[in-house]
């Protein structure tokens, strides 16, 4: 974050216009956007030769790009990152959006769930995109966890916790589980979670990424060292173990114990990761935070951003989250106050119902 800071201090306020006008102008239309087009809008009379000059620096510093030769520029992930720290103006929340949100709001017969699938549904139909609403972290001890395959794309957890408190929530699961999978997932979490909170289980789960870790790499070093196997990727989240002469991935190489209990753990720290990831997010301090491209880890979901922001209870502690997902160009002035207004109202209505 310093370095962009620098940047952008360093920029005259030619090339700090230049480059605002060229990521509105995209945020707005999703189009490239030309010299000749900005020359038309920037406060300073310049030529369209000076304006591509500009241009030329900030794609230079890697704050624009050219998807065609021919082509106007677009903003990377850069520079979408360095104006939404530095530049973005916020604007307010209009009466019609706050309108809209708090017309979803039910009579205090609806329990929590209802209600904030209700929160949900609206905020994606106020800002056109999908919406994320995490539900309260129940802080009782947890009594069992239970994972359900509705589909490939949708699984189902139960957690029931030692106050007979019952919680259902539905989650996306990573490529490639299988029910058996998912019974062993559950089993192995329910060995780690019985007597402890959520918020202890996170803990114990960086405790349990550690150990897969080294677990892999204890196994596998024979491999490597034999020269049958080499890293691809090592030290990234996406990193596997490649067996030498057959160019194939770990997933698809012949029946091996050593390579067997490698694809587990692979598959097993990918699973904690993911979790760790979902509970830091909700962990992460107070006010709207934004995830653009491929820093949005969460979802993996590249070309897309996160705008989030975590909600309170009375007493203060972060209990849950509300967010928007959607295009990179999102439209952040608008988005950032209704998912900022969203978070207050769902932390008051939680804090009202005790």
């Amino acid at each position: 974050m310093a370095d962009q800071s620098n940047i952008l201090n360093e920029m005259n306020d030619r090339s700090r216009e230049v480059f605002r006008r060229v990521v509105e102008g995209y945020l707005e239309s999703g189009a490239p956007v030309g010299s000749r087009t900005l020359t038309r809008s920037l406060s300073e009379q310049v030529s369209a030769a000076t304006v591509r000059n500009v241009m030329q620096d900030l794609e230079y510093l890697g704050l624009l790009g050219s998807p065609h030769i021919s082509a106007g520029r677009v903003p990377t992930q850069l520079g979408l990152r360095m104006f939404v720290d530095g530049l973005l103006e916020v604007g307010d929340l209009t009466d019609e959006d706050r309108g809209k949100i708090d017309a979803t709001l039910g009579g205090n017969s609806e329990d929590v769930t209802t209600m904030l699938d209700r929160i949900g549904s609206a905020l994606s139909g106020v800002t056109h995109g999908a919406s994320l609403v995490l539900v309260p972290k129940h802080e009782a001890p947890i009594k069992h966890i239970e994972f359900v395959s509705l589909s490939p794309d949708q699984a189902l957890v139960v957690l029931v916790f030692g106050d007979g408190h019952v919680e259902n929530r539905l989650f996306q699961p990573p490529p490639g589980q299988t029910p058996n999978s998912m019974r062993e997932a559950a089993n192995f979490l329910n060995a780690l979670a019985a007597g402890k909170t959520l918020r202890t289980l996170r803990s114990v789960m960086e405790t349990e990424i550690k150990a897969r870790r080294q677990e892999i790499d204890s196994l596998a070093r024979g491999l490597i060292e034999s020269g049958l196997a080499i890293w691809e990727n090592e030290g990234d989240r996406t990193e596997r173990l490649i067996v030498r002469g057959r160019s194939h991935l770990l997933d698809t190489a012949p029946e091996n114990d050593d390579l067997d209990r490698i694809r587990t753990l692979f598959d097993d720290l990918e699973r904690k990761r993911d979790i760790a990831e979902f509970l830091e997010l909700t962990e992460g301090g107070e006010g709207v935070r934004i995830f653009i491209g491929s820093e949005n880890k969460l979802f993996s979901l590249s070309g897309s951003s996160l705008v989030v922001s975590p909600y309170m209870n009375a007493d203060r502690k972060i209990v849950g989250a509300v967010g928007v997902i959607g295009p990179t160009r999102l439209n952040y002035g608008r988005i950032v106050p209704i998912v900022d207004y969203t978070a207050q109202l769902v932390g008051k209505l939680i804090s009202d119902r005790g």
